[in-house]
């Protein structure tokens, strides 16, 4: 008994040495490095920069007018094809001309006979025949002419021409149909300039077409921009939405591929004015208990990129543009937090954020 009792005193005093060592090595081991959670900043700015919105629309011909003929009858050639471009006083389509052309002869042959009846009365007038019946002829005489202009242009309103630079946008009749006055016979749009239609909300219009405002577009894949100029405004907003139509126009070229009714994004971009406030992103605003509004002001204390955040209260107004403007608080030059500024404290060391490799 005395023995298995030395023995298990024995193990007790060897385990205990093994057991510490570790617990003093956790003791000396230097604590981990805190990670410094990376920030979005900023510099306030007055009366600097520019405001810039984007809309969506779509591309539109100048004129996009719907060809008929103005008499009826039965197409005999049409040769336009969907898509094609045409050039001014280019032949579109025409009826069979027969009917027209015999029209215009016997037209003719009528005016020709009462022209001959008022030259022979005249020559007997006074003696045989009455001063009535010659007006009377002359009068059937200028009646016959106006049927033969009529037929005339009749024969000519039986072909259709192109009236400017056209796109073929769509047949709306096929080859040797038969058609009526009036009804549509093809699409075309003027390519002479193409238009993009955009819709700006009524908040947005409140301060004047005349403002000093630049345009741009863009397409969906075309890494390019290109130029927009206004051209003009309907003065009423729309039924359902409270906004205005703006129609904008491609000064210069585009690409050929640019068609009517490819989508587009619009970006209209003007100055601030002169001695305008600061105006910041709703992303840098955020709260205290009692629902102060502040910034987190960015301080560096170790180089340029370290740096510590100190809440600072502000009086701001929020502008129909989502933006905010700031009435009172930190002073220009002022580096602060643009976004996720609510997930920051007091007092919090940040590290500048520079791009996503670093």
């Amino acid at each position: 008994m005395k023995k298995a009792l030395a023995l298990l005193s024995l193990v007790a005093a060897l385990a205990q040495p093994v057991l510490a060592a570790p617990a003093a090595a956790q003791d000396s081991a230097d604590p981990a490095p805190q990670t410094l959670r990376p920030v979005k900043l900023m510099t306030l700015e007055e009366g600097v920069g520019e405001i810039q919105r984007e809309f969506y629309g779509r591309v539109r011909a100048r004129e996009t007018v719907d060809l008929a003929f103005q008499v009826g009858g039965q197409v005999t050639e049409f040769g336009v094809s969907e898509g094609a471009q045409l050039d001014e006083g280019a032949l579109i389509a025409q009826l069979n001309q027969a009917p027209f052309e015999r029209a215009v002869a016997r037209a003719q042959v009528d005016l020709e006979k009462a022209e001959r009846d008022v030259a022979r009365l005249s020559k007997l007038s006074g003696s045989a025949v009455a001063a009535v019946e010659v007006r009377n002829a002359e009068t059937s005489a200028d009646l016959a002419r106006i049927r033969a202009e009529e037929a005339q242009e009749a024969l000519e309103d039986a072909t259709l021409h192109a009236q400017f630079d056209a796109l073929v946008a769509r047949r709306e009749v096929a080859n040797f149909s038969t058609v009526s006055a009036g009804q549509p016979v093809v699409r075309l749009h003027d390519m002479s300039e193409l238009r993009v239609d955009i819709s700006v909300p009524e908040v947005l219009f409140r301060r004047g077409p005349a403002q000093q405002v630049t345009f741009e577009a863009t397409f969906p894949g075309a890494p390019e921009s290109f130029e927009l100029v206004l051209r003009e405004f309907e003065a009423e907003t729309a039924d359902v939405a409270q906004t205005y139509e703006i129609t904008l126009a491609f000064p210069g070229d585009v690409p050929e591929w640019v068609l009517p009714g490819a989508s587009v994004t619009v970006t209209a971009r003007a100055e601030r004015p002169k001695g305008a406030q600061m105006l910041v992103p709703d992303t840098a605003i955020t709260f205290d208990a009692d629902r102060q509004p502040g910034l987190m002001v960015f301080a560096p204390s170790d180089g340029e990129d370290v740096g510590t955040v100190t809440w600072t209260p502000i009086e701001m107004e929020l502008r129909d543009d989502t933006r905010v403007r700031i009435v009172d608080g930190p002073a220009p030059g002022t580096e602060i937090v643009a976004a996720g500024a609510a997930q920051l404290r007091d007092g919090q060391t940040v590290r500048r954020f520079k791009g996503l490799a670093q």
